[in-house]
């Protein structure tokens, strides 16, 4: 008889926090907590939120009658830590530490490795991340930016890439580590990774100023101008770093960062929201033409993933300009709960070896 592993999955957003138990990989159930603005106002830092969040996690475990003793594992998502190989990582004091202090930026993920720890240390069972945004598989050749201050880093939405770059090879019947896929993850931010055999060799810095406009990123902009910009006085590093992250893209141009609402917009005859939506659609397709010239055009498909991959129509602008390169592939949404269910599994079943921090 097949041992039942149960994998406790915690998922913190900003407003939010996602947590799912499964049994052998099948859904038992999943539950979105949100947080309201008053709630989360009294806390400094993100940090600060631990306690507050752990308690709602484990009310919410009592209420549904979970017996915490029946867990094989724990696994959160993986915060901003040091740029890291993709796979499962087991939690230890090394990544408790940087977590807890930030070392690459303060968010929320960075509580999904705390928390998962502080419930599995008290049950003496594993706890994991898996595939955080700061995988790093990157080729030397492509850090180099053209200014030696600046290399190019790997920052992308690596969990929902793995997991459907995985699928995909799947149900082409291939080995995820022997094809090459171009994987266009669309949603508030949009990241454009080239796998070449199971590696992520090349992708734009999905955070903060690389790639397509986004909802609400600017995307690469002529660099000239934006120092221009940023020496003009007219505006504040923080009011500049917005229009680079929050207030860019779509919600720059049309005031919201709602694709769905662009489509209405379209289709009650706004030419502006038109010519918006194509010119995102027309850079990702750009970004997966510059993908094909670094596999050489070897290319085995183009995965189309996130939010975004729902809307039929903005799918079509992109896949009417790629197709001709290889197989275009869509697998809309982003089953995160589920890619960090499976990364476990794939270690507590031995198919995979746990990586050390």
């Amino acid at each position: 008889m097949s041992k039942d592993y149960r994998i406790l999955v915690i998922n913190p957003g900003s407003t939010s926090t996602k947590v799912a138990l499964f049994s052998n990989g099948q859904l038992l159930f999943e539950k979105k907590i949100e947080h309201s603005s008053k709630e989360l106002v009294n806390f400094d830092k993100i940090i600060d939120q631990y306690h507050f969040r752990q308690d709602i996690i484990l009310g919410f475990l009592q209420e549904k009658g979970i017996k915490l003793s029946a867990l094989s594992a724990v696994v959160g998502r993986g915060g901003l830590l040091e740029p890291i190989a993709s796979g499962t990582y087991r939690i230890n004091k090394k990544m408790l530490d940087d977590l807890r202090e930030g070392i690459k930026g303060e968010h929320a993920s960075n509580l999904g490795g705390l928390l998962a720890y502080g419930i599995a240390e008290k049950l003496s069972i594993p706890s994991y991340i898996v595939d955080p945004v700061v995988i790093d598989e990157m080729r030397s050749v492509a850090r180099i930016s053209g200014m030696p201050e600046i290399p190019r880093i790997s920052i992308l939405h690596a969990l929902n890439q793995k997991a459907v770059a995985r699928k995909a090879a799947l149900d082409l019947g291939k080995n995820y580590e022997k094809v090459n896929f171009i994987v266009a993850h669309l949603g508030g931010g949009i990241s454009v990774g080239i796998h070449c055999r199971g590696n992520v060799i090349d992708v734009n810095n999905a955070l903060n100023g690389e790639g397509p406009f986004t909802p609400e990123r600017s995307g690469g902009v002529p660099v000239g101008a934006l120092v221009e910009l940023c020496f003009s006085g007219k505006f504040s590093k923080n009011e500049i770093m917005k229009k680079v992250k929050g207030k860019g893209g779509l919600v720059a141009y049309l005031s919201t960062n709602d694709v769905r609402e662009v489509v209405k917009m379209i289709k009650q005859g706004d030419k502006k929201a038109k010519l918006i939506l194509e010119a995102m659609a027309y850079q990702v397709a750009k970004e997966i033409g510059a993908g094909a010239t670094v596999l050489k055009g070897q290319i085995d498909a183009i995965i189309l993933t996130g939010g975004i991959a729902y809307d039929n129509e903005f799918i079509n602008m992109v896949r009417d300009r790629v197709s001709f390169l290889s197989l275009v592939m869509v697998y809309p949404g982003e089953e995160e709960m589920l890619a960090l269910c499976e990364g476990t599994l794939r270690v507590l079943k031995g198919e995979e070896v746990e990586k050390i921090y």
